[in-house]
């Protein structure tokens, strides 16, 4: 599918010649330093050098001393306490951490994962009964929580107390809980406000750390649960995250815990993990089995305190994992061919898909995979409990949760965000929801955002690439939204030796006048160019530069993201 190259926007100049001036580097990485909002040498000293002492006080957090404190009072008193998260992979991770770390010195602790099927996203009345029924006085809730008015009123009628650690947008009233922890909250003047919702229950442990004269070094044990938090839930890899996710990739790629560890093997990644690497291998594991069944295994595996359960314990989720992309798979070729079959997609804006039997626990997936394809707005939808539910997802630019507000009178429920969003409606509105989504679509829909975009971040020519750069771009990592590994473009190019692997891949040397450069490319999917490459014509390329290495031997490879033909 054709892209659409946008570059970065203008520089500041005087900050790009401060920076290229203070720490003797090229203009080139000195743009990408002003891009990622880098403008001193000590801003750049910091970015470059990541500290855990950069993170900040968790007391400038609302509410975070009301939350230690009362913390601190129930581990005191004895009281039981109920560690409760969400079933994907934030939510796991969060429990796992919590809970890990409060385990290690003290046992009236249980942990309540919500059953997708059952009772749905968020702190569910059957899990406030839970706690009542087994004793507990105080729910922590994370990654969950913000917006469960009536579910914390429950919980305080029957006398639990509620502390809620949350990352999602609030609503316009906060619900009467004892503290609510939540960055996006518009009294909390917290420095960071994108935290991962494992980030926001790590940031109370760190409280109650400092407050117990706990060593910070117990807290950081759990940094490689942290970056997979980070990393799966696809928030920016910017201030704290950066940090965190940082030293998070470190202990996984050095000393992870054992279910991590047992993750890592059946993922089979012969290089470092990266912030990708997790996101396409790690977090789908953990995610399967909250969409195939029950989240609390995935929990188990994070808890796994030997190599010999977590290895048995990752099969089981491996397994999970396999199911899910049977599903994915074969749901997503449908889907597929239900466009393909409608005449009138072609001039349509969005895409909205129904089949009463789909499982739903991959119908999230599915929409995205229709987007890699057709890149239009997106709704998949499926029969869940006599109700049709489903997940949307959108292009770049494109606000879906405001069109899907717009539909709101057909809907029983609805909640989300800009690039996703779930619904749920009676059966009998299915076809009206067709036509007034797409409506609401076209309505605000730009011709530009019906074309997939590649973020441009510098011209430059071949010729400026050496181990140096290279070295220096590395230490920009790790790598992730706000900061994504640089993409350059080189014009006027042409290619020698090229080759065509496995019939849709290709392989090249390329070349640029007025110097005598070549690097080798290699192109995933790029193969139908191979004829027009080889014709010795001039093209324009979008790259990343990788360091390959075979054989013990280490070079410089630029990884294809797009060619433009004059």
């Amino acid at each position: 599918m054709q892209k659409r190259w946008l570059f970065e926007g203008e520089y500041d100049n005087a900050i790009v010649d401060l920076l290229q001036d203070e720490l003797q580097i090229s203009s080139t990485i000195a743009k990408l330093l002003s891009q990622r909002g880098v403008a001193s040498f000590d801003e750049a000293r910091s970015f470059f050098r990541p500290s855990l002492d950069q993170l900040h006080d968790p007391f400038l957090m609302k509410d975070m001393d009301k939350a230690v404190n009362r913390l601190t009072e129930a581990i005191g008193n004895g009281e039981k306490i109920l560690v409760y998260g969400d079933y994907d992979v934030d939510g796991t991770t969060s429990v796992a951490i919590f809970y890990g770390f409060l385990n290690a010195f003290y046992d009236q602790l249980g942990y309540y994962i919500p059953d997708r099927y059952k009772e749905g996203y968020g702190v569910s009345a059957e899990g406030v009964q839970y706690a009542k029924d087994n004793g507990y006085s105080l729910i922590v809730t994370l990654d969950c929580g913000i917006k469960a008015m009536d579910k914390v009123e429950m919980a305080n009628g029957l006398g639990i107390d509620v502390i809620i650690c949350d990352h999602h947008m609030p609503g316009d009233e906060l619900p009467a809980a004892y503290a609510v922890l939540d960055p996006k909250r518009k009294d909390c003047t917290y420095p960071y406000k994108e935290l991962s919702g494992c980030g926001v229950g790590f940031k109370l442990l760190q409280g109650f750390s400092i407050q117990s004269g706990i060593e910070p070094e117990v807290a950081y044990e759990f940094l490689d649960l942290l970056a997979v938090s980070i990393a799966s839930d696809i928030v920016p890899i910017t201030g704290e995250n950066r940090v965190m996710a940082y030293f998070g990739l470190k202990k996984l790629n050095s000393a992870p815990r054992p279910g991590l560890k047992a993750l890592i093997a059946l993922n089979k990644v012969q290089k470092n993990l990266t912030i990708s690497s997790v996101v396409f291998g790690i977090g789908p594991r953990i995610n399967a089995s909250g969409r195939m069944g029950h989240a609390g295994s995935a929990v188990e595996l994070l808890l796994a305190e030997t190599e010999e359960a977590a290895v048995a314990l990752a099969n089981t989720v491996n397994d999970t994992n396999d199911a899910r992309r049977d599903f994915d798979s074969s749901i997503t070729e449908e889907a597929i061919a239900m466009i393909h079959s409608d005449e009138g997609f072609e001039q349509a804006k969005s895409t909205v898909l129904y089949k009463h039997d789909w499982h739903k626990g991959v119908i999230g997936i599915v929409a995205s995979r229709c987007i890699d394809k057709f890149y239009k707005p997106t709704v998949i939808l499926t029969e869940s409990n006599d109700m049709v539910t489903g997940s949307a997802r959108s292009v770049m630019g494109f606000d879906v949760y405001e069109a899907i507000c717009e539909c709101s009178d057909l809907l029983e429920q609805y909640g989300g965000h800009m690039y996703a969003a779930g619904v749920t409606m009676p059966i009998e509105n299915v076809e009206a929801f067709k036509v007034r989504f797409e409506e609401a679509v076209a309505r605000k829909i730009t011709d530009d955002q019906l074309i997939p975009c590649l973020k441009i971040d510098s011209l430059m020519r071949l010729e400026e690439i050496d181990q140096k750069f290279y070295n220096i771009i590395s230490q920009m990592a790790p790598f992730g939204p706000q900061n994504m590994q640089p993409v350059f473009v080189s014009e006027n190019v042409y290619a020698t030796n090229v080759k065509v692997l496995k019939e849709q891949h290709l392989k090249f040397s390329v070349r640029q006048e007025g110097t005598n450069v070549a690097y080798d490319v290699i192109g995933f999917g790029f193969g139908e160019y191979s004829d027009l490459i080889d014709s010795g014509m001039r093209f324009n390329i979008a790259y990343t530069i990788e360091e390959n290495e075979f054989r013990g031997h280490k070079s410089l490879q630029l990884f294809i993201k797009d060619i433009k033909f004059d």
